[in-house]
């Protein structure tokens, strides 16, 4: 049996270390962190300190245990002759030297010998009080990136506590834990209005460390942001009896979501848009009116083509090179296929993965852009698209074309009406002219 330097009966608690430790736990527990780690954090330090005043670790043992805030640190050395060569080995202690502890030691025999922390002294045990601070501060950052990895494309509420920026579009959130989260005004919608205080739910777009520091961005115009609402809303999403094949979005303007099911006995549209659009209403609700459309998957190009381009009928398409397909249809219906802004057509495309080119039926002319008239259904009222319907203007280039005298005496209507719907109308097609030249 190994012998052990003597000690006295009763061995008396550190209280420097007790008081050490049970601060240590307190400021960690602050910062939530286990007490796993809180005992791996005081050990490394421990023994940190042990190698600055010895040279080495090697031999000694460090039990901390932070509950009862009692620290054991031991140096064990086995006791060899004065002649061996391993002498100046730091876990091996000399016969001479282990008899001056306690005379009756013999070779092969251990010494145990206890280290208090008041040993190391002042200055020492103040730098391991600032270091330990420290890795907690990085413990906690590597923490916060590694728990906002896993929620990338993920769902998170939190609120405003910041705005920034010239117009205050920038945001700084707050989750429950008070983290620190960036919501960019260009991942907003364009209808989003937040101000200090207000509840906003979004998806964690992506996390990255900056010198040490996770930076956290949130998204409301990710397509993967509608993908998870639909998944929250549809149950049949949720379970996996209906898949979502693609999103793509035009930020609060329009969406297409295409979705399959496995199960003949469902209808994957029906049971997202729900009886009367029930199910999808707070979706477009909570991306400010965004118009979304839900369209059946099929490995067919031209069906899919076709579904993705709705409202619009299209009477031919033929896939090109380069990615490219040209879509020939009645002049009446290309309004409808390109949209307001474009949006139909590109979202389209978007979701086919091609470049769309939309030509008159049966010739080789290329259409120009126009829009439907019930685009605007959201910024005119019902009863002037109507009468524009019953004169034969279908889309705003009609409108734009018949001149305001002429609109005038065919309606009866006040001027002011008739300069406010060229005003709106002229307004649409310069901002399409100047993202067209952005794009180039």
């Amino acid at each position: 049996m190994a012998k052990v330097a003597k000690k006295t009966a009763v061995k008396d608690k550190d209280k420097e270390a007790a008081n050490f430790i049970e601060s240590f736990a307190e400021f960690a527990r602050t910062k939530n962190i286990d007490s796993t780690e809180v005992a791996r954090l005081l050990e490394e330090v421990f023994r940190a300190m042990i190698r600055k005043k010895y040279g080495t670790d090697k031999g000694f043992v460090v039990i901390v245990d932070t509950k009862e805030g009692n620290l054991d640190m031991r140096r064990l050395r086995q006791v060899i002759d004065d002649d061996d060569e391993d002498i100046y080995e730091p876990d091996k202690i000399t016969l001479t030297e282990a008899r001056k502890i306690q005379a009756d030691f013999e070779i092969e025999e251990e010494v145990s010998e206890d280290i208090k922390l008041e040993h190391f002294g002042r200055r020492t045990i103040l730098t391991a009080r600032q270091t330990l601070i420290q890795k907690v501060k990085d413990l906690e950052k590597e923490l916060l990136y590694r728990k906002y990895k896993a929620l990338e494309r993920e769902i998170i509420i939190a609120e405003v506590y910041q705005t920034t920026g010239r117009d205050g579009r920038d945001l700084v959130l707050k989750d429950s834990e008070e983290n620190e989260l960036s919501l960019p005004r260009q991942q907003l919608i364009p209808k989003d209005r937040f101000r200090k205080g207000d509840q906003v739910k979004a998806v964690v777009e992506r996390v990255e460390m900056n010198n040490g520091t996770p930076k956290i961005i949130v998204s409301r115009t990710s397509a993967s942001f509608l993908e998870r609402l639909l998944e929250q809303e549809i149950p049949e999403i949720f379970d996996g009896l209906i898949i979502i094949k693609k999103v793509v979005r035009e930020p609060g303007e329009r969406a297409k979501v295409s979705v399959e099911s496995y199960d003949d006995r469902i209808d994957p549209v029906g049971a997202c848009v729900g009886s009367k659009g029930a199910r999808i209403q707070g979706i477009v609700q909570e991306l400010k009116n965004e118009n979304i459309d839900v369209i059946n998957y099929t490995e067919n190009l031209e069906l899919y083509l076709s579904r993705a381009l709705n409202p619009a009928k299209i009477t031919n398409a033929v896939k090109e090179e380069n990615a490219r397909i040209s879509v020939y249809m009645r002049p009446d219906q290309v309004s409808l296929a390109i949209g307001r802004g474009g949006h139909n057509i590109k979202l389209a495309g978007k979701l086919l993965g091609y470049e769309i080119d939309v030509f008159r039926d049966n010739e080789n002319v290329e259409i120009e852009e126009d829009i439907d008239m019930s685009e605007f259904a959201d910024e005119l009222d019902s009863w002037i698209i109507e009468e524009l319907h019953k004169l034969g203007l279908d889309t705003a280039k009609s409108v734009l074309e018949m001149g305001k005298a002429e609109l005038i005496r065919r309606t009866d209507w006040e001027d002011e009406t008739v300069d406010s719907l060229y005003e709106l109308l002229q307004k649409e097609f310069e901002e399409d002219g100047a993202e067209e030249e952005e794009e180039e």
